[in-house]
């Protein structure tokens, strides 16, 4: 909240840091843009304590995390259709186009890092969700493609040019430079680095990178809610505000009743909820700010959802803590 708070007080500087900058370089400069980096930063700090030791368990009880990945790829498929008709009732002259990308942008994406931290407040199965977070992470160039490309259909003639763009940018260098790598070069350092050493570079970089995840929020938060108040849009923010809801209570929903099915014990049934439930809001926020830079509005639902995404998280620790 203290994110949304300075965007809304001060967005000048979320807005100076949404723009790339040039970074004097020999004859030619550099490139640089901050949201990238800081995710970046933010995936280097959740490989660094992903515990690859504990993963061994998984390839003998496979059942939840296989489950996850499929369920991660078919819910997509099952709650944007609904989405897409719902908002296609709406008076939105592209027929609510902008926000069905926007939420497409959101499924796409693995499963959040922050997962991991709930699971661990639920006693959840944590060998389940690292797999579930790595897994996701490392196939999201293949899988977020296969999403987007399937679902760009149901999207008017300009949005699904342009997430047929996308189609390229995931498959190639966002996924790859901005999701895979820093998670990867977590992961090895803690393989490589001794004990001592992987903690003293974990203490070191995980408060960095709590920092790095709310000046990130800050700076999406900045472009959705400086747009906004330029130019209030309250029927916007209604809209952007139930699509979040509408996609998280779906999503969360056919987690629990998957896990159910599969009559999972009650830790790794928890960790499946939120797997399903909880994806990589801020790598959608920065994949959307990349291809759509000029439409910072429809940030708006990957704020919405990464707030309640977090609200239902919370739900599913407390139902899980319960007798």
């Amino acid at each position: 909240m203290v994110s949304y708070a300075a965007a809304l007080l001060l967005p000048s500087l979320g807005l100076w840091l949404r723009r790339e900058h040039t970074l004097p370089l020999g004859t030619s400069g550099l490139p640089v843009s901050a949201a990238p980096l800081l995710l970046s930063l933010v995936l280097f700090s959740a490989g660094l304590q992903v515990s690859v030791g504990e993963l061994g368990r998984l390839l003998r009880r496979p059942t939840a995390l296989l489950a996850g990945l499929a369920l991660h790829l078919v819910i997509p498929l099952v709650v944007i259709p609904i989405v897409a008709f719902t908002l296609r009732q709406s008076p939105d002259t592209d027929g609510g186009s902008g926000l069905v990308t926007a939420t497409i942008l959101i499924v796409a994406m693995p499963v959040a890092a922050g997962a991991t931290v709930w699971t661990g407040k639920s006693d959840g199965d944590q060998p389940t969700m690292v797999g579930l977070v790595l897994a996701s992470t490392l196939l999201s160039p293949l899988t977020a493609p296969l999403v987007i490309g399937v679902l760009t259909p149901l999207l008017s003639n300009d949005y699904a040019a342009t997430l047929g763009t996308t189609v390229h940018t995931t498959r190639g260098a966002f996924a790859l430079v901005n999701v895979v790598l820093p998670c990867a070069a977590g992961i090895l350092c803690r393989l490589t680095l001794t004990p001592t050493w992987c903690s003293r570079v974990r203490a070191g970089v995980v408060p960095v990178a709590l920092v790095a995840s709310l000046v990130l929020t800050y700076v999406n938060a900045s472009g959705a809610l400086g747009s906004f108040l330029t130019s209030p849009r309250p029927l916007l923010l209604c809209a952007a505000l139930c699509v979040a809801a509408l996609v998280c209570l779906l999503s969360f929903t056919l987690g629990g009743a998957a896990a159910r099915l599969l009559r999972l014990d009650s830790p790794a049934a928890s960790s499946l909820t939120l797997a399903c439930g909880m994806n990589n809001s801020s790598a959608s926020a920065v994949l959307l700010s990349t291809t759509l830079p000029d439409k910072p509005h429809l940030l708006l639902p990957v704020l919405a959802y990464g707030l309640l995404q977090k609200t239902a998280a919370s739900r599913v620790v407390a139902a899980a803590s319960r007798p």
